[in-house]
């Protein structure tokens, strides 16, 4: 006798296995096995039904048979309880199958979403990414977040970010502290690497470190303050550079060793009493600064260090430097930029340059940097990057004017460190936004305003409406800080050997050999937000564009504003307002909200939620008024925020005019501003423009179109981009 299982095979009938599950039943319901009798006789039973049947019979034949035999005896309680159970392992089947079946799509890569613009979900690396990815996430959902996080996630209502690094206990982003890893030197598994003696070898070592911090964070890893940072550096191999002049230049042959002139700015006077090295010095430190700077950017946009031939998401911050060395580093930092890489002169996806507007460093004709804001305007207009910090943002209050390590910064894509409440003030140095949520602001409107399938949302809701909004938002801010906790919580609960790059060279600031916590609590908590427009729109029938609109949005904002104060009060953690990007979620968000309330106008009828309290992209306005708009909500976030305006390629014929715009967004108090221009490439000849359906200069119809993401900047957003954001770049309206 054979019986058939599940998977089609068939095995020798054994009725033991019957009267064992029996027994099972018996125990459950009673405790203690009084009788075995019962099992027996079933097992039986049903073993003269398979004898008597012409064919193999299936396990779901034998157990329908037991639960029948149960329920005709004296223990249907018995019974009840075999249901049960059977009933358990079929979701556990069904559960582990569907699971199996979504870790076999990632490792196919036959259903490819583009979570991560970055990522390659075809490539090797990218395909076991993505399965492991899975795995973790589960893992997360299912035993390291508490069942109030997994709802408010699994509901749509409160999103947790990154849990596949979640269930490993991973921080998000970091500021590098590279004045002293370079000065110093530091130690990597294997080695041990000696501080740089030239800006060639410097320049080596922050592509270096950023690859090596990427690896102990899931988000991105910047510096505060290049310019200022190689300011050494730029000495040192200027000082090589003229000792070598004295030597081949001068009669008298050298005159000082290297360690009395390594130090010495390079516009010293004991330099200029020898004119002919000193030039030659010049030229050559001009010349090694450039191949330097080339060198980080090819590096940096090569060296796919992460799982999914994934580059390491970086950022720059420079301008303010005002030293003759610093504004060489300026200068050449904008140069490669504009440059490009490769053969084709390809725009560098990586790293995401910050230039920091600083008053009466660079803003105005005469200020001692402002040729290079002329620069970096030009290489805005043509490459998008680099974007703009604005060191007099009000909500940077406090910096140290003499500490470039405390101007403001941002990580790239817009998170950014304020004050911090735990000794560093406004240090950015090993400092970083250690963990983020997100409250998906259109799902609470719509809990609120009771909308269904077949919701009308053209009349403005009762004022009652509102007040439960602010009531069920409040709830859901105090639910997001006790997620933040929690996840802060287990990522110091983890032991410093899991990041021991990081924990080792004090990459982290604060850390006291002992304890993680006493790095983690210098960084940032992030309280996100997704979908001002169109919560909004829900509850008032128009979006912060119109008067009523924004007096509604700045009620919201101010409630996120006070309770990250009190919580920053209350736990000495430094809870902060974050304008999320929501790269992919602003899609996934929108599916699951889809697929409860359906299709709403100006609500859920497109593939994407508007990130944070943008403006949404399709709303025609000039882009000074763009920013009169947004600049209204900025000075609500200190975890990070952005402002984009969208130009034509024309701009890069009119850089005063991008110059007065980029000024007004500065006197705006825009933090952190950018521009989006069409990055349109020739992948035959590299023309670079706006381009149609074909190169203008080769008639080449295979175009690379660079877009820009969240803050950075991205691949073919044809491909590269999920179907939420794709819609989103089609949306983009020219701001004129």
């Amino acid at each position: 006798m054979y019986v058939i299982k599940r998977d089609g095979t068939e095995v020798p009938f054994d009725k033991t296995k019957i009267y064992d599950a029996i027994n099972k039943a018996f125990l459950e319901v009673d405790g203690i096995l009084y009788e075995t009798d019962t099992a027996y006789d079933i097992a039986v039973e049903i073993e003269a039904l398979a004898e008597k049947s012409l064919s193999p019979i299936s396990v779901e034949v034998i157990q329908d048979c037991v639960e029948d035999f149960l329920m005709r005896s004296e223990r249907r309680d018995v019974a009840r309880s075999y249901i049960r159970y059977r009933y358990k392992k079929e979701v556990a089947r069904n559960y582990s199958n569907d699971f199996i079946d979504a870790i076999s799509e990632k490792l196919q890569a036959s259903n490819v979403q583009n979570q991560n613009a970055n990522v390659d979900e075809h490539s090797f690396g990218g395909r076991m990414g993505e399965a492991t990815e899975l795995l973790t996430k589960k893992y997360a959902l299912d035993f390291c977040v508490s069942k109030m996080a997994r709802e408010n996630h699994e509901n749509n209502e409160v999103y947790i970010h990154d849990l596949g690094s979640y269930a490993v206990g991973m921080h998000n982003c970091l500021t590098l502290p590279l004045d002293d890893l370079l000065a110093n030197g530091f130690n990597t598994r294997q080695t041990d690497v000696r501080p740089a003696n030239s800006v060639n070898t410097a320049f080596q070592l922050v592509a270096v470190l950023f690859q090596l911090q990427s690896l102990q964070q899931f988000g991105g890893v910047a510096a505060s303050h290049l310019d200022w940072s190689m300011v050494p550096y730029v000495r040192k191999s200027f000082a090589k550079h003229f000792l070598d002049g004295m030597k081949w230049i001068c009669d008298d042959g050298v005159l000082y060793s290297r360690e009395e002139l390594m130090d010495l700015p390079i516009d010293s006077p004991l330099y200029k009493e020898q004119p002919k090295p000193y030039q030659y010095a010049m030229d050559m430190t001009i010349k090694e600064v450039s191949q330097a700077v080339e060198g980080m950017y090819h590096n940096l946009n090569t060296l796919q260090s992460r799982s999914g031939n994934q580059l390491p998401f970086t950022s720059i911050n420079y301008g303010t430097c005002t030293l003759p060395e610093g504004q060489m580093v300026i200068k050449a930092l904008l140069e490669g930029s504009l440059k490009g890489t490769g053969k084709l002169r390809k725009t560098s996806i990586f790293p995401c340059g910050i230039f920091q507007c600083m008053k009466g460093v660079n803003r105005e004709p005469g200020d001692p940097n402002y040729e290079l804001f002329q620069l970096a305007l030009k290489s805005t207009a043509t490459r998008l990057y680099p974007n703009y910090a604005n060191v007099d943002w009000s909500g940077n209050a406090g910096y140290d004017r003499n500490d470039p390590t405390t101007y403001f910064a941002t990580m790239g894509c817009r998170t950014a460190n304020g004050w911090d409440i735990n000794g560093l003030g406004q240090k950015k140095d090993g400092r970083g936004n250690i963990c983020p949520v997100t409250i998906i602001l259109p799902t609470l409107a719509a809990q609120v305003a009771q909308l269904d399938i077949n919701s009308d949302i053209s009349k403005p809701c009762q004022e009652e409406i509102i007040d439960a909004f602010m009531s069920l938002l409040d709830k859901k801010i105090y639910e997001a800080k006790d997620m933040l906790i929690e996840r802060f919580e287990y990522i110091c609960s983890q032991d410093s050997a899991s990041a021991k790059f990081m924990y080792e060279n004090n990459t982290m600031a604060g850390y006291d050999g002992k304890d993680i916590r006493s790095a983690l609590k210098h960084g940032t908590l992030a309280l996100g937000q997704l979908g001002l427009a169109e919560a909004l729109q829900i509850l008032i029938g128009c979006d912060h564009t119109e008067p009523r609109g924004m007096e509604l949005a700045k009620k919201i904002e101010q409630l996120f504003k006070d309770r990250c104060a009190e919580f920053k009060e209350e736990y000495k953690l430094n809870f902060g307002v974050y304008y999320t990007p929501a790269e992919n979620l602003c899609h996934t968000a929108m599916k699951k909200f889809q697929d409860k309330y359906g299709i709403i106008e100006n609500v859920s009828d497109k593939e994407y939620f508007t990130n944070s309290m943008h403006v949404p992209v399709w709303k025609e306005m000039s882009p000074f008024e763009k920013i009169d708009i947004e600049a209204q909500l900025t000075g609500y976030s200190s975890a990070g925020c952005i402002t984009y305006v969208e130009l034509d390629s024309g701009i890069k014929n009119n850089l005063k005019g991008l110059e007065i715009l980029v000024n007004y967004a500065m006197d705006k108090d825009i933090p952190y501003f950018a521009i989006n221009v069409p990055n349109d490439s020739c992948t035959n000849c590299g023309f670079t423009d706006e381009i149609n359906e074909t190169c203008p200069m080769c008639d080449c119809d295979e175009i690379h179109r660079l877009r820009r993401v969240t803050g950075y900047l991205t691949g073919n957003y044809t491909t590269a981009f999920n179907k939420g954001k794709q819609q989103e770049v089609t949306m983009r309206v020219k701001h004129k």
